[in-house]
């Protein structure tokens, strides 16, 4: 008798498991700069970020906290975008948990930019001062 079972997907490893995932984190980075205002406008930070720190750069670790700061605020900002397209997908009715979900997610962004500010700050003061 057969049978409507699909067989089990077969294991992708090695260097074909890389450069699916690869593939994956591009269109996952395309999808995101399309559809997220917030992140585009973070990546305009970002270009800045990369303009200034030569000149406001103490050493190659201060260049680092410099614009890594800046990118963890992408990152958080990629995290948030999935969370709030989850709690959409799940559904558009309010519900409470969503509302914390989504809430907690931009509290996320809301740190990142907190600390990235303060690291740009205190390096700018050590530059003028």
């Amino acid at each position: 008798m057969m049978t409507s079972e699909i067989p089990p997907a077969k294991p992708v490893n090695g260097v074909k498991r890389l450069i699916n995932a690869t593939r994956y984190s591009w269109q996952g980075l395309l999808a995101t700069v399309k559809h997220e205002e917030a992140f585009r406008q973070e990546l305009l930070l970002l270009a800045a970020a990369l303009i200034a720190t030569p000149w406001l750069a103490q050493s190659w670790f201060h260049a680092i906290a410099l614009v890594g700061s800046v990118i963890l605020i992408l990152i958080v900002e990629m995290l948030n975008s999935a969370i709030e397209a989850l709690v959409d997908r799940v559904g558009l009715e309010f519900n409470e948990l969503s509302g914390r979900a989504k809430d907690m997610g931009s509290a996320a962004v809301f740190l990142s930019i907190s600390l990235a500010g303060m690291v740009w700050l205190v390096s700018l003061a050590q530059r003028i001062l």
